[in-house]
């Protein structure tokens, strides 16, 4: 094989590490290897994002719970009730722009802060974890993951043999691919995902006084997800399904709301802790350090335009505001350089903070001119400094006290390409979080481990997956390894450091184990035709307004049909565009002579049997026991079917979100 080298033909020595001062030090910028790789990746597309692409966003603001002064300086956490406008942007990672929302992949969650003292982005994912530890594998992860670029397909997948050999050789993504198999990957909505910074950074008080923090986001509503086989037909029935979720609840006055809460240690808390906390592919769990609440963010105004607010909106992780400052994990170290540098090229100036989506709602001064798209110049008759003009002449000046201030860390160390042997576990936080899941969420890891497996045609990456799987647990690899049919096991990759099996469960990573309290902002898909009860219908409605869900009406065609009380009903879809799949639960309340029409239709039959194969709750009449039958459905119906007589149980039941109870007896 040809040596790697770097575009002038420099032999490459080492392509996994970026040179660094010391093991845990600080990314070096004259590293001209790992610049020259990521700014050619950074300016592969235009102008759509690299990755990202397909996002959404909407305006909104957070609200400070209490000071906390005593841990940072940051204006946006000095005084309590105090509200900060914000703008945030959801996006999936791998697909293109043009791409659908319900693929399986990570969830970025990026929340631009207008403080008084400038603009800090908290940029992060919907998974605290990351695939790597060292942004120069960046642009080899995203490379795997996109289509492949003999065929350019598959898209917005990583079901294919590019990104499954790439992550069977990098042991570090262990711990992300647990995360990215469990149903984190596949949300229900924007609106019931969690948010993480996924780096440790540093708040620092007025006194210099510096502490490690690491940020969460909690949806108010609680998690929820959709299975897989869902989310496929999501994908066909609405594409836009998470656009069009958040644009209506916002729409409508049901405003998404999110906690965000800390992780806040120190240096010895750091030096004690079991995996190093510069490390993106760990974790601190919850149970060992509480998440502290410090304030919640309402989103409650969508953009006026897309493509001047969502798609022109620059976050970069660089953009702090003093009280804030960067940990010295590799990872945050090449974001830092790399989103400047991609923002530059993809909106074409180094003005684009002066779109008003980026610019500070705070005043703002320097003596940065020209460049293409200049909306601000300095005034006056300085445009450098130090200058001896005095007055509005002389133009700003350096602050002695409030400014950004890096923490004063020292460092030693040879400089060298080199990773510290404390990022090196990369199995226990694997194992960790699939034993912290309920059986039927470690069900739908295996599921999807196999299905996404199942897509790769080279066996001997398939079986130094299985290798790394029997590293995390044995239940798991035996389960795929059987989905695949592959009865002989390889061995166990060999780790770099034994993994550890002692490590406990942490409840706080299962999202069945954290989800909703109540039903509210969730959809009912009541499936109705001509004579349908008014009764009937009238106290479904009631009920789930009351609890805070809302009702889409369906009809075998589209138009209205007229309940049996003589009210017209406007409907909001025909059946055959609106499958169970993008709803919460179901009401199905034919009227006995108009049952029939409906069981012959396919797409009628389809409703009624993947609300039992999704594990829905159903609300129904005797009528609708005709559908049933021509759609498969077994004669004696399960708990998770409920009479439409009693909305008030119907709606109760709902708030469990699924009746998983069916998939056990499966």
């Amino acid at each position: 094989m040809p040596p790697l080298t770097t575009q002038v033909g420099a032999p490459i020595s080492d392509d996994q590490n970026s040179l660094r001062i010391g093991r845990r030090g600080p990314t070096l910028i004259e590293d001209q290897a790992f610049r020259e790789k990521l700014f050619h990746f950074d300016h592969e597309r235009i102008p759509e994002r690299v990755v990202h692409a397909r996002g959404y966003g909407a305006h909104g603001y957070f609200e400070t719970y209490e000071s906390l002064s005593d841990i940072t300086s940051a204006d946006i956490f000095q005084r309590a009730g105090e509200k900060t406008e914000v703008f945030v942007r959801f996006s999936t990672v791998a697909g293109n722009k043009g791409s659908m929302d319900l693929a399986r992949d990570v969830r970025g969650f990026a929340v631009k802060f207008y403080t008084n003292e400038g603009n800090w982005d908290l940029v992060g994912n919907n998974i605290p974890v990351f695939f790597i530890q060292d942004a120069i594998k960046f642009p080899d992860l995203v490379h795997a993951a996109k289509q492949e670029p003999d065929s350019d397909f598959p898209q917005a997948q990583t079901a294919h043999d590019n990104f499954w050999d790439f992550i069977s050789l990098m042991p570090e993504s262990m711990h992300m691919i647990m995360w990215i198999m469990s149903d984190r990957a596949i949300p229900r909505s924007f609106r019931f995902m969690q948010g993480f910074g996924v780096h440790s950074f540093r708040f620092v008080n007025a006194r210099g006084e510096a502490r490690f923090v690491k940020f969460h986001w909690k949806p108010k509503q609680g998690m929820q997800s959709v299975i897989w086989d869902e989310a496929l037909r999501i994908n066909g029935a609405d594409p836009d399904f998470h656009r069009r979720d958040l644009w209506t609840a916002i729409q409508s006055g049901d405003y998404p709301e999110w906690e965000l809460g800390v992780q806040v240690f120190d240096d010895a808390f750091a030096e004690q802790f079991e995996f190093d906390v510069l490390d993106a592919t760990k974790i601190i769990p919850e149970e060992i350090l509480p998440v502290r609440p410090i304030g919640r963010m309402v989103l409650n105004r969508m953009p006026d335009n897309f493509f001047a607010e969502t798609e022109q909106v620059a976050f970069q992780t660089g953009n702090i505001v003093p009280g804030i400052d960067f940990s010295e994990d590799p990872l945050l170290q090449g974001r830092n350089f790399s989103y400047l540098d991609t923002q530059l090229k993809r909106l074409g100036s180094p003005n684009f903070n002066h779109l008003p989506i980026n610019a500070p709602r705070c005043p703002f001064h320097h003596f940065q001119q020209d460049g293409h798209m200049a909306m601000h110049n300095p005034r006056g008759r300085a445009n450098y400094e130090p200058n001896s003009w005095g007055g509005a002449q002389g133009g700003p000046r350096e602050v002695a006290q409030g400014g950004i201030r890096a923490v004063p860390v020292s460092y030693s160390g040879e400089k060298a390409r080199v990773r510290s042997e404390t990022f090196a576990d990369h199995y226990s936080q694997a194992r960790q979080f699939y034993i912290s899941q309920t059986a039927i969420e470690q069900k739908h890891m295996a599921d999807a481990l196999t299905f996404e497996l199942s897509k790769v045609k080279t066996k001997a990456i398939r079986l130094r997956m299985l290798s790394h799987l029997l590293n995390i647990h044995d239940d798991l690899a035996e389960a795929v390894a059987q989905g695949l049919g592959i009865k002989e096991m390889p061995a166990p990759a060999t780790p770099a450091v034994p993994p550890r099996t002692d490590l406990p469960e942490s409840p706080a990573l299962s999202i069945l184990n954290n989800g909703p309290d109540s039903f509210a902002g969730r959809k009912i898909g009541m499936l109705l035709t001509e004579g349908a009860d008014a009764v009937s219908v009238k106290a479904i409605v009631d009920a789930a307004k009351a609890e805070g869900a809302m009702v889409q009406f369906i009809g075998p065609l589209a138009g209205s049909v007229t309940l049996s009380d003589g009210t017209e009903l406007e409907l909001d879809e025909m059946v055959e565009g609106a499958p169970s799949a993008i709803f919460d639960a179901v009401a199905i309340l034919p009227s006995a002579n108009q049952v029939e029409m409906l069981a012959a239709m396919p797409a009628a039959r389809d409703f009624a049997a993947t609300t039992w194969a999704h594990y829905k709750f159903a609300a129904y009449n005797d009528a609708a026991k005709m559908l049933f039958m021509k759609a498969g459905l077994p004669e004696d119906l399960d708990g998770g079917f409920l009479p439409a007589s009693d909305a008030a149980s119907f709606i109760a039941a709902c708030r469990n979100l699924r009746f998983w109870e069916r998939q056990n007896a499966a």
